[in-house]
């Protein structure tokens, strides 16, 4: 009998348990690279709401802030203070706030404010973890049509090389969580909740816009289903509607952050001299940032001080690659049969009206993912998991 959702659940939770215990060891073994969580001055405009106690235990919790977890727990406390701090999509410094003030609360006399928010982060982060594995498992299931290909994913996904920061103070747990289960609720055909989730992931991480694609393609397959199928142009056009408003609903979140970056800074700053992304015809504060501050472009990480950076991904990356060729070369196979061809042409000669209306075009996708053999589906699960992986760290 194949694993059911909670074998994946108890997997993904001790998952969590190795992670953290690794890391924890390592913090102990080891001198932290990075130290910039002894920085902690205190905030600009607003007094603190518990004295710091300096004690020995909220002093370990707070220096578990490292890296970026510094300035997301920094908004989460002071609120945005600077413009580099902008950099850090809202979703997760709130959930910090809420937690810290409302189930957390009682600790902060003992902690102090700034150890309950790293503390509420890593809670945080995971079981959002342990969630966002539960869908992903149901949506491979809802995709490959075989449970034992999709606990293979699951595992995958448990374990992945990037798994240390699913389980820290950085956004990628959230952005998982509402990323796959608006996935999953997409290709279930509950469409609200879909776009309300992936709304949710680009306020978590700025990647999260481009979630709008799954409805955008969505609407193209209605569209032409509607006008070549069916010869009915209103349906059509009703199609491409709707799947713009969705997929400008999911934008929403992350360009409303970028106005309100815009008016802090821009409209309503203190500087006496205009910021030079002020000045630009399409004032993004998002980009500016990420140039500026950390040096992010087109190909500028490719630099001969990186080198080892790469050596040190070389693994996973080489992996990633084999991967993606694996599954080009299994999908040109599959389209080189007259098999696939059959299916497409047989799932869209037989739709109904009634069927389109409960978003059969998954349907489609269903379907032809059950005509793939288990070896495809095999080497698209990994494939899926590196290449989103390897996309996020970059992003």
């Amino acid at each position: 009998m194949a694993p059911p959702v909670a074998g994946v659940v108890r997997l993904a939770a001790a998952s969590r348990v190795l992670v953290l215990s690794l890391y924890l060891l390592a913090r102990l073994l080891f001198r932290p690279y990075d130290t910039s969580a002894t920085l902690h001055p205190p905030c600009l405009s607003s007094p603190p709401l518990s004295p710091d106690p300096n004690t020995p235990v909220s002093t370990a919790i707070s220096s578990l802030a490292v890296w970026d977890g510094v300035h997301f727990a920094r908004p989460a406390e002071c609120g945005y203070e600077y413009e580099q701090s902008l950099a850090f999509l809202p979703l997760l410094p709130a959930s910090l706030a809420l937690l810290a003030r409302s189930l957390f609360a009682p600790l902060v006399p003992m902690l102090g404010y700034r150890a309950v928010l790293v503390l509420s982060g890593y809670v945080l982060n995971n079981v959002a973890f342990v969630v966002a594995a539960a869908y992903f498992y149901r949506l491979s299931v809802l995709i490959l049509k075989d449970q034992k290909a999709a606990y293979r994913a699951s595992v995958l996904f448990c374990f992945n090389p990037a798994s240390v920061f699913y389980s820290s103070l950085y956004s990628e747990s959230l952005y998982a969580l509402f990323s796959l289960g608006g996935m999953f609720y997409l290709f279930s055909g509950a469409h609200t909740v879909a776009v309300i989730m992936l709304a949710l992931s680009g306020s978590a991480r700025s990647n999260g816009a481009l979630n709008a694609g799954y409805f955008c393609f969505q609407a193209l397959l209605q569209a032409y289903d509607a006008a070549v199928q069916k010869k009915r142009p209103l349906l059509a056009m009703q199609a491409l509607v709707i799947g713009a408003l969705c997929s400008i609903f999911i934008f929403v979140p992350f360009f409303a952050f970028q106005a309100y970056g815009y008016l802090n800074i821009c409209v309503h700053g203190s500087s006496e001299e205009l910021r030079p992304w002020c000045k630009a015809k399409v004032p993004l504060l998002y980009g500016f940032i990420q140039s500026h501050y950390w040096g992010v472009g087109f190909l500028r990480y490719f630099q001969v001080k990186q080198l080892p950076n790469f050596l040190l991904a070389s693994p996973v990356l080489s992996l990633a690659v084999y991967s993606i060729v694996h599954y080009t070369k299994l999908l040109h196979r599959l389209l080189q049969t007259t098999t696939i061809h059959k299916q497409i042409i047989t799932a869209l000669e037989e739709r109904s009206v009634v069927s389109y209306r409960r978003s059969d075009d998954v349907t489609i996708l269903s379907e032809l993912s059950a005509g793939l053999t288990k070896k495809a589906q095999g080497a698209i699960a990994i494939s899926t998991i590196y290449i989103l992986l390897c996309f996020e760290r970059l992003s």
